[in-house]
């Protein structure tokens, strides 16, 4: 998607389509009188009597007459002076769904109708490329009897008080972030049989090839040979081969302070001999949201290159049921050492995330975050909106917290106690056990993975409820979420900065 900014004259504007952000009382928004003009002061009516609505991302469409543009999109901002940067990412992602409706190629945006005293035209630079590329998503899927028109935004043009490269820069920013999260929602979207392990260590390997990453991907015969027995062992009953991904991006002259993401890769779970019901299986093509989400965030680092080192972990396999499959009772040992007693074959998540986080520490990795679709739990404590959270670090954590706030990714910690741990460790023929109960599921079954991470300052992040969305939400379309790419992203940008103090 090509960028234009030009000044504020409405003549200039060659869209398809022209985006305005209307609330209550127009007149005060710098430049309306001009705007207005184009349509007489009955556009004022329209507005103050509900015909253009004003409630908050409700849009609008009108047609112009004797403009070079041929529609306004209208969008809706509530109250203006209580508009946070949140809420105007969720009015150009509905901007987004409704040129997607209209299937344009071209739009302008006229920034000064978004800004109030707290955010800046730069700041709906950012916002709006960000909000238009996640509304826009729709997935390619199957279908052979489709005549609909892919949807491609082929150009954007912003109307500025004060044009600048900053603009430019802030757009660049805001579409490589949205692109990411789209990238990341077509893995979580894409069947097993289609995006097997082996699939996904090739499109590791694109994007190596792309942004310049270091690449090791290990397969069966390495991983026997490293003795990775908690992957091995959820990999016993499929006929696909699994993938241990590894994908360095070295910023610094040393290979030191490196941020590892660790991503679950489960590209098909049937639950193993703990077998999921018929209706609890459908949909567990998604259970590699983790590794979508550190993908996609792998995927904004290489185009924004920040001066930090960061890598990528990913455990990918199916998980399921033969002659070969591993089974409730077995004990196997894990990449670190560690015995574990499988109790659940269902909680196969926290077995791969074992060997990778080992592996990511054997790499280097001396900040760990690792994301996985990993329990039920998660959802029955915190519902479909929130992702759950872990940590063994509070400094590391608040400012995880800070990015997590700055991108509007709800994320919620729950406690891992000393008693908690206990329960992990209890097992009278191994050093852990892999499920020590329903209650409490998400907090074992993260902590289970803390038990690997040891010292090293890490946070777990439980996606099991908001990776995937049952319906259309304020950012996208149903599936898929991407949630936690941008995130991740924004977490390593804040410790870039804390570098830099």
């Amino acid at each position: 998607m090509k960028l234009d900014v030009v000044g504020m004259d409405f003549s200039q504007v060659n869209s398809d389509v022209l985006i305005v952000g209307v609330s209550k009382h127009p007149e005060n928004t710098t430049g309306w009188d001009h705007f207005s003009k184009l349509f007489g002061e009955h556009i004022n009516n329209w507005v103050s009597n509900g015909d253009i609505s004003c409630d908050l991302k409700k849009v609008t469409k009108i047609p112009s007459l004797d403009s070079s543009f041929k529609r306004v999109l209208f969008v809706g901002l509530g109250n203006r002076k209580e508009l946070q940067i949140d809420d105007l990412r969720q009015v150009f992602a509905a901007a987004g769904k409704e040129l997607v409706n209209m299937k344009v190629e071209s739009a302008s945006v006229w920034l000064g109708s978004f800004t109030n005293d707290e955010i800046t035209e730069e700041d709906v630079a950012y916002v709006s490329a960000e909000g238009i590329v996640l509304g826009s998503y729709v997935f390619r899927d199957y279908k052979t009897t489709s005549n609909e028109k892919d949807f491609d935004l082929k150009s954007l043009q912003y109307l500025s008080a004060e044009p600048s490269e900053e603009l430019k820069a802030a757009f660049e920013v805001g579409q490589v972030y949205g692109k990411s999260v789209n990238e990341a929602r077509t893995l979580v979207n894409t069947p097993g049989n289609v995006l097997t392990a082996t699939a996904m260590a090739e499109y590791a390997q694109q994007l190596a090839e792309q942004y310049g990453f270091e690449i090791e991907v290990l397969g069966k015969p390495e991983m026997e040979e490293l003795g990775m027995g908690a992957i091995l062992a959820v990999n016993q009953g499929s006929v696909e081969e699994p993938r241990l991904i590894v994908l360095k991006y070295q910023a610094q002259e040393e290979w030191k302070d490196v941020v590892g993401l660790v991503g679950k890769g489960i590209t098909f779970d049937t639950g193993g001999y703990s077998l999921k019901t018929k209706t609890g299986i459908v949909g567990m093509k998604g259970d590699m949201g983790g590794a979508a989400a550190v993908l996609g965030a792998m995927r904004i680092v290489g185009e924004l290159r920040p001066s930090k080192n960061v890598m990528a972990v990913i455990a990918s396999t199916d998980n399921m049921i033969s002659g070969n499959a591993f089974k409730p009772d077995d004990v196997i040992t894990s990449l670190s050492g560690k015995t574990i007693e499988v109790l659940n074959t269902d909680a196969e998540g926290r077995l791969v995330l074992a060997d990778a986080v080992t592996y990511a520490k054997q790499l280097g990795a001396e900040y760990l975050v690792d994301v996985a679709t990993l329990t039920g739990g998660v959802i029955t404590a915190l519902g479909y909106d929130k992702t759950g959270a872990l940590t063994n670090n509070e400094s590391f954590f608040e400012t995880f917290m800070e990015a997590s706030v700055e991108t509007g990714e709800f994320v919620w910690r729950l406690p891992l106690t000393e008693r908690d741990k206990k329960r992990i460790r209890k097992s009278d023929v191994a050093d852990l056990n892999n499920s020590p109960g329903g209650d409490g599921h998400m907090i074992f079954g993260g902590g289970f993975v803390g038990e690997f991470a040891e010292n090293t300052p890490w946070i777990h992040l439980d996606i099991a409820g908001t990776s995937g969305a049952s319906a259309s939400h304020d950012l996208g379309p149903k599936g898929g979420t991407g949630v936690m790419v941008r995130t991740l992203a924004t977490l390593i940008e804040r410790m870039t900065e804390e570098d830099d103090e």
